[in-house]
C-alpha cells in the first residue's frame, strides 16, 4: 500500500500481511492524477495493496492491471506510466519451491554458463557454513540471472517501439531477498533494495548525476507516488507523506528513512527501524521472538529449515545466531559503513550511547507524527475502529493514541513496578492491557505476583490479552488455567482472535496436546474459509504446524 498511495502502511493500518483493513475514501492511487492528466497506466501484474476492496483499488489505479497489461495498449502519441513486476526472484521461486519445481520453471531457462555453480559460492556471514547454504544461494543468483534477461527484453520492446529514448526507466527490488533474513527483516539485508534509474539525453537535465554514477542519497519508498508526478509536471496528492526526490517539485534530502516490522502469516511481531547514512537503530517491540520465527510458508526452504534445525542444535556462531537467536535485544544499534552486515550490535556499548538517543529519538517522533497504529493488537484494532477506517480513527483521537502506546509498549521489555502494572491492567484502553500482560509474560515465573496478575488477565474483556495471558501461564506450567481459555478462543467467531489462539498454541508445543482434537477440528474449518477473509489462510497455517509437531513429538518454539 505504500507504493500506491504514497503513505506509511503503519499510518494507514494495512501494514499486517492480508489483514483487509478499509482506507480512507480520499486516500488515492497515485496514479489517478496521472490518469487524469492523459497518461495510460498499467501494472502488470502484482498488486498485494493488502486493504479491503482492492479490487475496486486497483480499478481507479489502473487503465489495465492484468498479466497482459502493457504501454502497446495506448494510443498513438499518449504518455505512458507502466509497470512490470518480475515474480522470478520472488521467495517462492528463491526458495519455497521444491527443487524440482525450481528447475522446472527457472533452471530450465539458463544455459550451463548461466548456472551457478554452489562450490564457488559465498554465503553472507549471518548464514551457517553448510552446502546447503552454498546449494540456497546459487538458487538465488540464479533466479536473479533469469530475471535480468527479463528485464532486459523490456527495455528491448522500448527500443522496438521507438520510445526509448523518451522514457524515463526505474529499476528496484519492493524488498529484500526472500531468503533468510531478507524480506521481513529490518535490517539492510531485509530493507536496503537496488534502484537503478535510466534517463535518456532528452531528460538527462532531471538526473541528479552524470549516467553510470551512483548516488548516496537515501530514499524510501514513500517517496517515489510523488517523485513519478514531479517528473511528470504533474500536481502531488496532499495525501503524500514523502518527499519527491527528482523533477521539478524535488525536495531536500531526507536525513532519515523508516521501517517496519508486523505480522506476516501466522508470525506475529512488532518492530521498527530508523536509518541515515550511517547508523541504523532497530526497536523491538517483542523481543522474546526471534526474527527467525516458524513460519509455515517460509519453512518450505530445505535452506530454513536445516537453518532451523543447526538453531535448535545450538551449532550455530555468532554472526547467524543474529538471525536465528532468542531472546533478541530490545534495541540494536549499527554502524553500516564500518559493519555492512549488522552483526555487532552496539546499542549497550556507552561510546554509542549519542547515537542510539538520537535515533531512538527519531523513530518515536516518526511514529507519534504519523499515528502508528501498529501498537493496537489487530483483534481490537477491528473494534476499535469499527464504523470507520484505522487512519481516520487514528486522527480523530483528541490526544495521539501512539504517545501512550509507546510508553506501554517499552514495558514489554522492562522491569516496573507492580503497582504500575496492576494499575495499566485496568486502564480502559485494551492496547494498554494488551503490552502490560506482555510485560509481565516476559518476566517469567520469578514472583509469585507475576502469577496472579496474568491468571486476572485472563479474565480481560479483549480476546487478545486473554489469549497472551493464557499462553504465558501455560508456558509456566499451569495448563489447567490456560488451556481453557486458549480452547474458548479458538472457537471464537472473530478471525483474528483464532488466529492468535491458534498461533499460540503452535508455539506451546506438548503443552497444548489436551487441545489437539480441537486444532484438528478447526484446522478442518479453516480450509473451508479461506474465501471469508484471508486470515483463515494463516490459521491454517500455524494449526498445520501445531498438528505435524505434536504427531512428531517435536518441541515448542518462540511465543508471543
Amino acid at each position: 500500500s505504500c507504493l500506491i498511495t504514497g503513505m506509511y502502511a503503519t499510518s494507514l493500518g494495512t501494514q499486517r500481511l492480508r489483514s483487509a483493513f478499509p482506507v480512507p475514501a480520499d486516500v488515492k492511487p497515485f496514479t489517478v492524477p496521472l490518469r487524469e492528466a492523459g497518461y495510460y497506466c498499467t501494472n502488470n501484474v502484482k498488486t498485494d495493496y493488502n486493504m479491503r476492496d482492492e479490487q475496486d483499488f486497483i480499478r481507479r489505479a489502473w487503465d489495465e492491471s492484468s498479466n497482459k497489461a502493457h504501454w502497446r495498449g495506448k494510443r498513438d502519441g499518449q504518455p505512458f506510466f507502466a509497470v512490470f513486476n518480475f515474480m522470478t526472484t520472488h521467495q517462492s521461486r528463491t526458495s519455497a519451491w521444491s527443487h524440482e519445481e525450481f528447475e522446472k520453471e527457472i533452471g530450465s531457462k539458463l544455459s550451463m554458463g548461466e548456472r551457478h555453480d554452489p562450490a564457488h559460492m559465498t554465503p553472507p556471514p549471518f548464514y551457517p557454513d553448510t552446502p546447503g547454504a552454498k546449494q540456497a544461494w546459487a538458487r538465488y543468483h540464479d533466479c536473479i540471472t533469469l530475471m535480468d534477461r527479463q528485464a532486459g527484453e523490456i527495455l528491448d520492446q522500448l527500443a522496438a517501439d521507438g520510445l526509448a529514448e523518451d522514457t524515463i526507466v526505474f529499476f528496484y527490488a519492493d524488498h529484500g531477498m526472500g531468503m533468510p533474513r531478507g524480506k521481513r527483516c529490518l535490517q539492510d539485508s531485509g530493507l536496503r533494495v537496488p534502484l537503478i534509474i535510466r534517463f535518456p539525453k532528452k531528460w538527462a537535465h532531471l538526473a541528479p548525476a552524470n549516467p553510470g554514477s551512483a548516488s548516496d542519497q537515501i530514499v524510501s519508498f514513500v517517496d517515489f507516488a510523488p517523485t513519478v508526478l514531479s517528473l511528470c509536471g504533474v500536481k502531488k496528492l496532499t495525501q503524500f507523506q514523502g518527499t519527491a526526490f527528482l523533477g521539478t517539485d524535488a525536495g531536500k534530502p531526507r536525513e532519515f528513512v523508516y521501517g517496519a516490522r508486523d505480522r506476516v502469516d501466522e508470525a506475529f511481531d512488532v518492530s521498527r527501524s530508523v536509518r541515515d547514512g550511517r547508523w541504523l537503530y532497530i526497536r523491538n517491540f517483542m523481543p522474546q521472538l526471534p526474527w527467525m520465527q516458524w513460519e509455515r510458508y517460509s519453512d518450505q526452504s530445505d535452506f530454513r529449515r536445516e537453518f532451523l534445525r543447526l538453531a535448535e542444535q545450538d551449532t550455530l556462531n555468532a554472526a547467524q545466531m543474529t538471525y536465528a537467536g532468542s531472546p533478541r535485544a530490545p534495541e540494536e544499534l549499527y554502524d553500516v559503513l564500518n559493519d555492512p552486515n549488522q552483526l555487532h550490535n552496539l546499542a549497550g556499548r556507552k561510546a554509542y550511547h549519542a547515537e542510539l538517543v538520537r535515533l531512538r529519538g527519531a523513530l518515536c517522533d516518526w511514529m507519534v507524527e504519523t499515528r502508528d497504529l501498529g501498537l493496537l493488537p489487530e483483534a481490537e484494532a477491528w473494534d476499535i475502529t469499527a464504523g470507520t477506517t484505522p487512519r481516520e480513527w487514528a486522527l480523530a483521537q483528541e490526544q495521539c493514541p501512539t504517545s501512550a502506546l509507546l510508553g506501554a509498549a517499552t514495558l514489554a521489555e522492562s522491569q516496573q513496578p507492580f503497582s504500575a502494572m496492576r494499575e495499566d491492567l485496568g486502564s480502559p484502553d485494551p492496547a494498554i492491557r494488551y503490552w502490560t500482560t506482555m510485560a509481565l509474560a516476559n518476566r517469567g515465573t520469578a514472583a509469585a505476583e507475576t502469577g496472579r496478575l496474568l491468571r486476572r488477565a485472563l479474565q480481560d474483556e479483549a480476546p487478545s490479552v486473554r489469549i497472551l495471558a493464557a499462553g504465558a501461564v501455560c508456558r509456566n506450567g499451569d495448563t489447567e488455567a490456560g488451556l481453557p481459555v486458549l480452547k474458548r478462543e479458538l472457537e471464537n467467531d472473530d478471525v483474528n482472535a483464532v488466529l492468535l489462539a491458534a498461533r499460540t498454541l503452535e508455539l506451546l508445543g506438548e503443552g497444548a496436546r489436551p487441545l489437539l482434537p480441537l486444532m484438528e477440528q478447526v484446522l478442518a474449518l479453516a480450509g473451508n474459509k479461506e474465501s471469508e477473509h484471508p486470515n483463515w489462510m494463516f490459521v491454517r497455517f500455524a494449526l498445520e504446524e501445531a498438528t505435524e509437531r505434536l504427531a512428531g513429538g517435536t518441541s515448542a518454539g518462540s511465543g508471543p
